[in-house]
């Protein structure tokens, strides 16, 4: 059974950084595709980042040039480096193992998901 585990998350102020990490274990980490998605107090659940196994990176429009998704197969853990961060970035970060098609451009989540981790920036 896939387990995902976000950390990194914090307090933070305008224009701060963070990284959060998501590990992976009970999978073969390196044949799938990993992403990011983030959640808002009263809002739905919203695509962030992808990597595929081939490490093509897909980023939403809100966060590109802000934000950089990686991964180390030989840890078993996807990044998300968050740059100049801004007040609507406030949300819990949760990390998914799925699948990434080149010919759609586009990422389909798993079932498999982190508890979250809260990043909130405040001043």
């Amino acid at each position: 059974q896939v387990q995902l585990v976000e950390s990194g998350g914090g307090l933070v102020q305008p224009g701060g950084s963070l990284r959060l990490s998501c590990v992976a274990s009970g999978t073969i980490f390196s044949v799938y595709s990993m992403a990011w998605y983030r959640q808002a107090a009263g809002k739905e659940r919203e695509f962030v980042a992808s990597i595929s196994r081939l490490n093509i990176a897909k980023v939403a429009d809100s966060v590109k040039d802000r934000f950089t998704i990686s991964r180390d197969d030989a840890k078993s853990t996807a990044y998300l480096q968050m740059n100049d961060l801004k007040p609507d970035d406030t949300a819990v970060h949760f990390c998914n193992q799925g699948r990434f098609s080149r010919v759609d451009n586009l990422y389909t989540p798993g079932s498999a998901w982190g508890q979250g981790t809260w990043v909130t920036v405040s001043s």
